[in-house]
């Protein structure tokens, strides 16, 4: 018994370490996504850079009127509109989510903005409270990333202020708003305020800046377990890098303009490289490759493979990258007619990515041991993760089983499903396990699930 259940561990991870990247398309019709995140419920929030977020339902359908519509506050074209969206980590209780917009003059703004009292699915859009508002010279290079650490903190991605080259030296200029990840309390009567720790307060630099010389970081992110801030910043010509860095090191210098990756761009003037810091990888524009999107670090329950293996993409090229911990990249091959312009995340850690030129958002997946979700027949199993009880839709006949096998391949409880298709799972220890339903005798169905 022991000889069987080390083969049946080993069978499975390498079944497990052989999976790949797929999408399943989840939710469609969106105009120009560019931010997919969640307020700690089964809802998605999609914001859309024409000035709309949207709010999506855990089966994938679309509510038929906008959380918030702002369309008629922003500059929407290029890469202007309204790029950000992050809620309070209070919000179920104060109802305060923020965004990040350029507004009639091409300036950056982050605006604090209240769900409506009588309607969750409704914003109230007489509510705003503008916080920031930062005069940019050019159109591009706005950023638009904005995130609550775990310090309750709101942090914020500026671009360089645009044209090519940071013809201001925004990236160096510690003074600067732009090229900057800022760090405000927006627990404030006023604004905003500063919060102790920021590193420039009292010293030369913006007391907002919690670093600096970024280009366009376009995405950021935080891996809360193991502690780090993830930032994928836009080339200017040749080279996308991504960068890893504890979210408890203030000060930064990321080397914008003075590097791009780890090239040289334009020294003049500049630091000694020792002061910088230089992104853990980096990938050139060969095969068609242009622009990064940045993702997250995978910290769901569904694919063990993917744990701890950052998810990026590239604009042009349509494929997706995985950074492994030790740095090391693998690209998928190109998911033709995707430009991916954003990932997020749902209450469940599982992973989602937007493509703004055909409004779809795709569930990030695997072909191997993966949930397997309205297949085999449009038999489904649901929620997944799950507690107490399941439910099993789209099985038929009169005699109808589930059992379950742990990941060394023993069964370990097998049950009748009840007239309403539901299973009791009560009496499983929390973990992964393999679900074979039955009908007639006969196995229709097999997913993975995660009992929480």
């Amino acid at each position: 018994m022991r000889k069987f259940s080390y083969l049946s561990i080993f069978l499975i991870s390498i079944l497990i370490h052989s999976q790949t990247v797929t999408l399943q398309e989840f939710s469609t019709g969106f105009t120009a996504p560019v931010e997919i995140t969640h307020a700690n419920d089964t809802r998605l929030f999609v914001v859309q850079q024409t000035g709309q977020i949207k709010i999506v339902q855990s089966t994938g359908a679309v509510n038929a009127g906008n959380f918030l519509d702002i369309s008629s506050k922003i500059t929407y074209g290029g890469e202007r509109g309204l790029l950000g969206l992050a809620f309070h980590p209070q919000y179920s209780t104060n109802g305060y989510f923020f965004v990040y917009y350029n507004d009639l003059s091409g300036n950056i703004t982050v605006s604090r903005y209240s769900v409506n009292a009588g309607d969750p699915n409704m914003a109230n859009p007489t509510s705003e409270k503008i916080l920031l508002n930062i005069p940019k010279p050019f159109s591009n290079h706005n950023g638009g990333s904005i995130h609550f650490g775990a310090d309750g903190f709101l942090y914020i991605s500026t671009g360089d202020g645009g044209s090519g080259g940071d013809p201001n030296n925004n990236g160096q200029n510690k003074n600067a708003l732009l090229a900057k990840l800022l760090r405000i309390d927006v627990n404030a009567t006023g604004p905003y305020n500063i919060p102790a720790g920021n590193p420039f307060i009292g010293v030369d630099g913006a007391d907002e800046v919690w670093a600096y010389g970024l280009r366009n970081a376009w995405k950021f992110s935080f891996d809360h377990v193991a502690g780090n801030i993830m930032l994928a910043d836009v080339g200017q010509n040749q080279i996308e890098e991504i960068n890893r860095m504890p979210v408890t090191q203030p000060g930064i210098n990321y080397g914008w303009r003075c590097y791009e990756g780890n090239s040289t761009y334009n020294a003049a003037g500049c630091a000694a490289a020792s002061t910088m810091t230089f992104p853990v990888a980096t990938y050139n524009h060969s095969g068609g490759k242009c622009s990064i999107t940045g993702g997250y670090v995978y910290r769901g329950a569904l694919y063990p493979a993917f744990t701890g293996k950052y998810f990026f993409a590239d604009y042009c090229s349509a494929q997706i990258g995985m950074m492994s911990p030790d740095n090391t990249v693998t690209w998928t091959t190109a998911f033709s007619g995707n430009n991916f312009s954003t990932f997020g995340q749902d209450a469940q850690k599982e992973l989602y990515v937007g493509s703004i030129n055909n409004g779809k958002i795709y569930k990030v997946t695997t072909t191997t041991l993966g949930t397997q979700e309205n297949v085999a027949g449009g038999v489904k199993i649901y929620p997944n993760p799950a507690s107490g009880i399941i439910s099993v839709q789209g099985v038929t006949g009169t005699d109808r089983t589930a059992d379950f096998t742990n990941a060394e391949g023993r069964m370990v409880h097998r049950t009748k499903l009840n007239e309403g298709g539901s299973v009791d799972i009560s009496r499983l220890v929390p973990g992964i396990y393999f679900v074979n339903i039955y009908a007639d005798n006969v196995k229709v169905f097999t997913e993975k699930l995660m009992v929480k």
